[in-house]
């Protein structure tokens, strides 16, 4: 029986103006980088990250999920 491929999961907070964000939709800038809450670096599309864009622009505490190959899963904004 194979077991299940494990997931990775990072925590970071996050507070992009959206004048900031505006460089990515023009592609000024393409990747977000930062790091995670046990100080981990951070590197992904910021297009993941484009349906949380409010016109504050984007802010608050995610989670990035990943595969165990690295492959992006999906980030949730936590509450």
């Amino acid at each position: 029986m194979m077991s299940a491929a494990r997931q990775n999961h990072y925590r970071f907070s996050v507070q992009i103006s959206q004048q900031q964000y505006m460089k990515y939709y023009q592609g000024v800038a393409s990747t977000v980088q930062g790091y995670s809450e046990n100080g981990q670096l951070l590197r992904f599309p910021a297009s993941r990250l484009r349906p949380f864009l409010t016109h504050s622009g984007i802010q608050g505490r995610f989670q990035l999920t990943v595969s165990a190959e690295n492959r992006f899963v999906e980030p949730i904004k936590l509450h």
